[in-house]
């Protein structure tokens, strides 16, 4: 889990430097073209391109398309607030997964994981200070991609028991691809020769940082693996230093330990309602 974290935060840190010259379209279309095809070699290794068969196109366009706008609104926030800052607002996407899992899944939030919630919520405030220098259209547009990411979550926990993994992943990346190649005539920029070079690491980056945490869910239950993902902020914290110079001021690093506060409480408490003993044979 903390080797796919640190892809992801790697990952983001190129697509933050290529965002400052190329469009978010034309980033997320090269990465989804170097992703597609290690997806259907990992499908292959995985039981053949059988697995990629599906019933339910419609559901595979709609979380597609939900994931196109995750991806938009990720990358171009990105480039608008430093790496850590950015970070620590993704991290409500959890928070987003809980509290929309009620209407949309019809499940039941127990009082303390609705607490750790509303924690969590209070420390985005804290971080993105709405009404103040901080509250801008990163912040906005990175809230944004946070509640889409939510929803692609809520849709894989709706429907992912029907479908093969690696179908839900091909598609969920083949949306995203041929969106973004049909807007590529207006946003097309000609990348420099070490651009090339970073379009193909993002890929790489991507569906390794997918395969990893995959891996994680799967070894332990996700009350474990899931907390691990905050280690982000330490790679985010670093790489945003090391690259750009940027340093999070107090009230970012207040926020962050409340959302991370309360996600681990979220956890904790999955892990003690949820996990059962194993038997000692």
């Amino acid at each position: 889990m903390c080797l796919g974290v640190l892809f992801l935060a790697l990952g983001d840190a190129v697509s933050k430097w290529l965002g400052e010259v190329h469009s978010p379209l034309q980033i997320i279309f090269f990465r989804t073209l170097v992703s597609l095809p290690l997806i259907a070699l990992l499908a292959h290794f995985a039981g053949g391109l059988r697995k990629l068969h599906t019933k339910r196109p419609r559901v595979h366009l709609l979380r597609g398309l939900i994931y196109t706008a995750t991806m938009v609104c990720f990358v171009w926030g990105l480039t608008l607030l430093p790496l850590a800052e950015a970070t620590a607002i993704a991290f409500v996407a959890p928070l987003f997964v809980t509290l929309l899992s009620v209407p949309l899944l019809g499940e039941r939030i127990d009082p303390p994981v609705l607490i750790a919630s509303l924690v969590g919520f209070a420390g985005v405030l804290i971080v993105v200070r709405p009404g103040g220098d901080a509250f801008q259209l990163g912040t906005l547009t990175l809230l944004g991609a946070a509640f889409f990411y939510a929803l692609m979550m809520i849709t894989a926990r709706r429907y992912g028991a029907r479908e093969h993994l690696w179908a839900m992943v091909f598609y969920m990346t083949l949306v995203p691809f041929i969106v973004t190649a049909l807007s590529l005539p207006w946003v097309w920029q000609t990348p420099e020769p070490w651009h090339w070079l970073g379009f193909l690491v993002s890929g790489v980056l991507g569906i390794g940082a997918t395969a990893f945490i995959t891996l994680a869910f799967r070894f332990a239950p996700a009350a474990i693996a899931a907390p691990f993902d905050y280690t982000a902020m330490l790679w985010a914290v670093l790489l945003g230093w090391w690259f750009w110079g940027e340093l999070p001021d107090l009230w970012v690093w207040v926020g962050s330990v409340l959302i991370m506060g309360s996600g681990l409480a979220i956890a904790y408490h999955d892990r003690r309602t949820t996990l059962k003993p194993r038997p000692t044979a």
